[in-house]
């Protein structure tokens, strides 16, 4: 999301992007990724960002593994059972 959002210009940080290493030391709650939006003012507007980038993906569909064959939804990067990314 921090990409997609410095792409429409809006300044953000991601916080706990490599605590899923502490998984059983801190409560999974506490490990998720979080992007902050730098300005207040920009808040609607990534919103509009983050939705729109969703929708999108749901809307997508699925997509079949050019190695495997496997279908996988369209929002996976990688194909779910081969590992090998779209």
């Amino acid at each position: 999301m921090h990409g997609l959002l410095a792409q429409a210009g809006i300044a953000a940080r991601v916080f706990n992007e490599y605590a899923a290493g502490a998984l059983g030391e801190l409560p999974a709650a506490a490990i998720h990724p979080e992007v902050w939006i730098e300005d207040e003012r920009d808040f609607v507007l990534a919103r509009q960002v983050v939705d729109r980038y969703q929708h999108d993906r749901a809307a997508a569909g699925s997509r079949r593994c050019p190695a495997g064959g496997e279908e996988s939804p369209a929002g996976f990067e990688v194909c779910w059972q081969c590992r090998k990314p779209f």
